[in-house]
């Protein structure tokens, strides 16, 4: 159940509007939230919440949002002796707008995200040698990501990789991935297979596995996920839930697979019960404040059962 997450960490600005705006329209919001946020540190407090026992590898200005962001860590159990304050850069923030059918569109400022080094990697090296899986994402930079995912590989240990937000990899560090979970959008960006329902998702899986990725989980939305392992393609269905805001679903699936994986259970029931905890968080507002706990994704499992 030791898990080390590789990644962002920032600070969301949230406005809940009625509809996204079109390039060039100004739409008057509603509600103002700040929250904890970015695509590593999510991922982090998921596995957390869902048991997992988590070091966190990422930097944060030297600032009152990184500060904060290190005082969240610690009160969800999160080991932080590998989370930087960052002298030079401010925290990473992103601006969000939150439509009423729970759609949002997100910009980022990277801070200090932009400079977590391969010798940041480096200098946790006891803390992957002693993990069960490397679970990672693409808001910082890929050199930083190779090393880790290389550095986890030698020492045999699964790798989790959520390319997100989409962006082109080389096939060298494909081949060293365990897991890959993608969405749609950015399977196609993968494979140049358009990911529209079962049958084209199972392709687009396919072209995954014959870069050497182990298997594939191409995570769909309301439709579930489809699956592409042991040489064995199926989808598994995801819950309907009335969605208010869909900000860090896939940041809390691949935060409660990895904890699910690690504690050896079968890859279905784990992609079930991460669904189950991606199902709960967008019925909710925020990232880090939408994330369930244990206890909540167990009920919600059992209601559903």
């Amino acid at each position: 159940m030791n898990i080390v997450v590789v990644g962002s960490s920032n600070t969301d600005m949230i406005i809940k509007v009625s509809q996204l705006p079109a390039p060039g329209e100004t739409v008057l919001g509603g509600q103002f939230i700040r929250a904890a946020g970015g695509k590593g540190a999510n991922q982090a407090v998921a596995a957390a919440r869902a048991g997992g026992k988590v070091t966190f590898v990422a930097r944060v200005g030297d600032d009152m949002f990184g500060n904060s962001a290190i005082d969240g860590f610690k009160s969800d159990g999160i080991n932080v002796d590998h989370v930087v304050k960052d002298a030079e850069a401010p925290s990473g923030v992103a601006q969000i707008m939150v439509a009423d059918d729970g759609e949002n569109c997100i910009a980022v400022a990277s801070g200090a995200n932009s400079n977590l080094s391969p010798q940041d990697i480096d200098l946790a090296i006891n803390a992957i040698g002693k993990a069960d899986i490397l679970l990672t994402q693409l808001e910082t930079p890929i050199p930083t990501i190779i090393r880790a995912v290389e550095l986890a590989k030698s020492f045999d240990k699964k790798v989790i990789l959520n390319p997100a937000p989409a962006h082109p990899l080389p096939d060298d560090l494909l081949t060293n991935i365990s897991v890959i979970t993608p969405n749609e959008t950015e399977a196609a960006l993968l494979t140049g297979v358009t990911v529209t329902d079962e049958e084209s998702a199972a392709r687009a899986a396919l072209v995954l596995i014959g870069k050497g990725i182990e298997s594939v989980i191409i995570t769909m939305g309301s439709k579930g996920a489809y699956v592409h392992h042991n040489n064995e393609g199926y989808l598994v269905p995801g819950f309907e839930v009335d969605a208010v805001d869909t900000t860090a679903a896939g940041d809390t699936f691949n935060g409660a697979l990895a904890v699910r994986l690690s504690q050896g259970e079968h890859f279905r029931d784990a992609v079930i019960f991460a669904n189950a905890a991606a199902a709960l968080s967008v019925t909710r507002v925020g990232a880090q404040p939408s994330v369930p706990i244990l206890s909540e994704v167990n009920a919600f499992l059992n209601e559903r059962r």
